[in-house]
């Protein structure tokens, strides 16, 4: 998994393709060698496949013009948002051209009365909101990173508040992509709904840059919470944490966040942040709607998670309180580097049915504890998905190996549990090996059939997702 095939190369193609651009795009192309690596690497801990060249795109005009020169010579295309993503979504495994979308950053109109608002996709989700803030309204999408708006959409991300207001597939109206003939595609109206044909957004959402690339996204926005309310409890075990999850979800309680925190993520956070939340595995949650709502709310969930043994249960409404908070817990992966200093985090999410939550995160921990690894827990458990960050020296060969069979046993056990081996990060190349056990042949050989019929050159984004021509 660390190390990956190349693809073969189009050398000539390549090398006319960055000619006839050049000429077009002049020093918004660029070869240096420390912007194609950040552009093919960014925070994976994959191997390293940078592309050819980046290019900076500014419109969706321009888009079209830089696909069908690489398409006349058969050139890679790899689309880069934020470089945030996890799973190797933007390595360039035949080389060719990254396209980077972070000078398409326009709020194109914000619609209050319809609670929408249309984008370029180079808009990041804190912009976004930053703008919106007057408004009332505010997209509820939060992966925890800055990350740009048309990446989140690729990789159908998710985050702390999908237990109650979805993720990005659940949030989108409508998006613009440039196909891989160069061809413009809308794929819905602005209306809320439709039975209009296929539904093409939620294939292009999700499909990892390898049928479209998004130049403009309609986005479904919400009402700013009249109150907000946020909470910590503590558990004895991380078996109780989960325990409680279960019960909340299934008595049907509307939180807006609910996230665990093991012991040993509870001591990263402490650290890097400066809190002092007791060391055993604590739920952090948040509670949206009117001010009697959320006092109601958070008693609730007091009486249920004082049936699993909770101990300092405390809330608060208090915005900079809970924004502290909320900021450890957006840090955790970072707060976890800092345990093993000089180690590399390979982050890797799964996601089950609620049900199994608590059985898949213990065994998680029983094995990595088995296997020699630190290893914190955290996870968006209202919905049953959670990330194990394990700390590896990755200059040691053997520690590197069971790191790789570890994150396959623990994508293996998810999909044994009906679940997914992830729930928001993607497949990329990362997880390419485990699309096909999760989803079965069929599912493989149909979505390779859409690849071809769509992008039948194998330009866009080649190497990801496991296709047979993908």
């Amino acid at each position: 998994m660390a190390h990956l095939a190349a693809l073969p190369r189009n050398e000539s193609g390549i090398a006319t393709a960055l000619d006839v651009l050049r000429q077009r795009l002049g020093p918004r192309l660029e070869t240096g060698q420390a912007l194609r690596e950040q552009h093919g690497h960014t925070t994976t801990w994959l191997v390293n496949q940078p592309p050819d060249a980046v290019v900076f795109a500014q419109s969706t005009a321009e888009v079209q013009d830089i696909v069908r020169i690489c398409a006349d010579h058969q050139v890679p295309i790899i689309p880069f948002g934020a470089g945030t993503s996890l799973e190797g979504h933007v390595n360039a495994p035949a080389g060719g051209i990254s396209i980077d979308f972070s000078q398409m950053n326009k709020i194109l109109a914000v619609h209050p009365e319809d609670m929408d608002a249309v984008i370029q996709p180079g808009v990041t989700r804190k912009a976004l909101n930053v703008h919106l803030r007057d408004t009332g309204l505010f997209f509820p999408v939060d992966p925890g990173a800055d990350a740009s708006l048309g990446g989140m959409a690729a990789t159908n991300a998710s985050g702390t508040n999908a237990v109650r207001y979805g993720t990005m597939k659940d949030n989108i109206l409508s998006l613009t992509a440039v196909l891989p003939s160069g061809e413009l595609v809308k794929t819905a109206a602005r209306a809320r709904k439709t039975s209009a044909g296929y539904d093409l957004t939620r294939l292009i959402v999700g499909s990892e840059g390898t049928l479209g690339l998004i130049t403009e996204l309609t986005l479904r926005l919400r009402g700013i919470p009249e109150a907000v309310s946020a909470a910590t409890c503590s558990f004895p075990s991380v078996q109780a944490a989960c325990d409680a999850v279960i019960a909340v979800i299934q008595y049907g309680l509307p939180v807006a966040r609910i996230e665990l925190l093991d012991a040993l993520s509870v001591r990263a956070v402490n650290a890097y942040s400066g809190l002092s939340l007791p060391l055993s595995p604590l739920l952090l949650l948040e509670f949206h709607g009117s001010p009697g709502g959320v006092a109601e709310q958070a008693a609730v969930f007091g009486d249920i998670a004082a049936e699993f043994g909770a101990t300092g249960y405390a809330a608060t409404t208090r915005e900079e309180e809970r924004n502290r908070l909320w900021q450890a817990r957006h840090d955790a992966y970072w707060a976890g580097l800092a345990l093993r200093p000089g180690a590399k985090g390979i982050s890797t999410d799964v996601c089950v049915p609620v049900s199994r939550l608590a059985d898949c995160v213990t065994q998680a921990q029983a094995k990595a504890a088995e296997m020699g690894f630190m290893a914190p827990v955290v996870g968006h458990v209202g919905d049953g998905n959670f990330h194990v960050l394990l700390l590896i020296d990755m200059a040691d060969a053997a520690e590197v190996a069971r790191a790789e069979a570890f994150v396959g046993w623990l994508n293996d056990l998810a999909i044994a549990m009906d679940g997914t081996c992830t729930g928001e990060h993607g497949i990329g190349q990362g997880k390419s090996a485990y699309l096909g056990r999760e989803l079965g042949p069929g599912a493989l050989t149909m979505m390779a059939a859409i690849k071809r019929g769509v992008d039948p050159l194998n330009i866009f984004n080649p190497g990801k997702m496991a296709l047979p021509n993908g």
